[in-house]
């Protein structure tokens, strides 16, 4: 008796679970067409649990995939569009376009971060990337690159800044010239007029002085202005970080009216 509710036991939840198998492309394929992609892939999913029984994985799984991830694209829910779209392409469901899609769409989140921050817009050229990063698609360093740019921009604008407040309208300009970002740049034609004007109220002797050059640093060029850069990123003044910088390269300030040099 034991014996027989086991088995009989057993067979009745063998026999539900191949009646809920057999229900399930029907299910999927209702689903599709109400356009309720979320339910025709829970569906899908537990069709591909059940795929050991006879039937198999309905196509309309693949289609609700695909169609789920470019409603996920067009609301900017990047990241998880990237992820329906990799599962689709690893899927039996794959159709020809599908890994195309797949590439164009990583192209063009990176294309589009790249035009964001050109224009200025960091933390839109991130989020971009960070959704990349999300989805495990790599984007070659691309954030830590324009934070870098980023930063060395801004400190240079904020130096040309500082000089033309000191009336250190040459040195100033070569703040400015070290500007390559469009955007920074942009912001920095303000100040550059500014000083341009400065350098063309300078008397004759003084202009005559800069128009040869700057004073020559004999200690290495690379290395001072790498040192240079880190005291002012941690919050040094620019006379200050360029003084101490020098002596740890075993230099001197020399100025010369405009100009300043670090010389052993």
């Amino acid at each position: 008796m034991w014996l027989a509710l086991t088995l009989g036991s057993l067979l009745a939840c063998v026999a539900g679970v191949y009646w809920w198998e057999r229900q399930l492309p029907q299910r999927i394929q209702a689903a599709a067409s109400r356009g309720r992609l979320e339910d025709c892939l829970r569906y899908g999913e537990q069709l591909a649990a059940l795929s050991w029984l006879p039937g198999g994985v309905a196509l309309e799984q693949g289609h609700c995939r695909r169609q789920l991830a470019l409603r996920q694209w067009q609301q900017q829910r990047w990241s998880e569009a990237l992820r329906l779209q990799r599962q689709l392409v690893r899927s039996r469901s794959v159709r020809p376009g599908d890994e195309q899609r797949l590439n164009q769409w990583r192209q063009g989140l990176e294309d589009q971060a790249v035009a964001q921050f050109r224009e200025g817009n960091l933390e839109a050229a991130l989020r971009r990337l960070a959704s990349l990063a999300e989805a495990g698609e790599a984007s070659g360093g691309l954030g830590e690159e324009f934070r870098q740019i980023w930063q060395r921009n801004r400190l240079q604008l904020e130096r040309a800044e500082r000089l033309s407040r000191q009336a250190r309208w040459w040195e100033a300009l070569d703040a400015i010239n070290n500007i390559d970002h469009p955007w920074w740049r942009r912001r920095s034609m303000a100040l550059q007029a500014e000083v341009i004007r400065g350098i063309s109220s300078l008397r004759g002797a003084e202009r005559e002085h800069d128009a040869h050059g700057s004073l020559p640093h004999t200690v290495n060029g690379a290395a001072l202005d790498q040192r240079v850069q880190r005291h002012l990123a941690s919050g040094l003044e620019d006379g200050k970080a360029f003084e101490l910088a020098c002596r740890e390269l075993g230099g001197r300030v020399i100025e010369a009216g405009p100009d300043s040099a670090c010389q052993r």
